[in-house]
């Protein structure tokens, strides 16, 4: 896929077919995205895929916590304390958007948590990826993380993949490492749902507004 493509065509997709993902592939991607750049070469990520068995005890275990009323446990924190203009009014259109896509109302506040809860089941994606950063490592290396991650994501599309980053499944740290063997004082950043795009659902019928480029940038001569 032209690289041009692959960024423009690039959304968070949330159904996938039941299709496994072959080992090969996912380590075709990371091949090729394990040349995004880091400060001074440290590469400071380390990736964690979950599949079959394992990736299903974890979804059963995040959904029991959520419904039991667990406390999020975040090794940080993703969102502010309070939202401001112009933020609060673009994360407010992007959950219409997608409450739209799913045929949920403003008010069923059931049907809201359904669909959140799916974060936790990776969307039904066959495959997760759980990313992590060793704590040693300063702010500067969670910018490294951000390149090291849009290129997983990029890659997947060269080998038909589409994905969905995910801080939800960075939520509960604490859950996930009881069934997967996380690395000692390391943070985990986020979770991506990796798979097959189903092409039918709804939910992958509609996407996020950007700014013009206008809007962001400010050329000075």
């Amino acid at each position: 896929m032209e690289i041009i493509e692959a960024m423009r065509g690039r959304t968070s997709v949330r159904a996938y077919l039941d299709k496994p993902v072959a080992r090969k592939t996912l380590e075709q991607v990371l091949e090729a995205a394990r040349w995004a750049p880091s400060g001074t070469n440290t590469q400071p990520w380390r990736v964690l895929a979950v599949s079959g068995a394992v990736r299903q005890r974890i979804v059963d275990a995040l959904l029991a916590h959520v419904a039991g009323g667990g406390a999020p446990g975040a090794h940080y924190d993703y969102y502010p304390e309070t939202f401001v203009e112009p933020y609060k009014g673009r994360r407010w259109r992007c959950g219409m958007q997608l409450y739209g896509a799913l045929g949920i109302g403003i008010d069923d506040k059931p049907a809201r948590q359904r669909a959140m809860l799916r974060n936790f089941e990776f969307f039904g994606a066959p495959l997760g990826l759980f990313f992590y950063i060793d704590r040693a490592m300063a702010r500067g290396s969670w910018v490294d993380m951000g390149m090291f991650v849009q290129n997983v994501m990029l890659a997947a599309r060269g080998y038909g993949l589409e994905t969905c980053p995910q801080f939800a499944l960075a939520m509960y740290p604490d859950i996930v490492a009881q069934h997967i063997d996380a690395p000692q004082n390391h943070d985990l950043v986020c979770g991506m749902s990796i798979g097959y795009r189903d092409p039918d659902a709804p939910v992958n019928q509609y996407r996020t507004e950007r700014m013009a480029v206008d809007e962001f940038l400010s050329w000075v001569e």
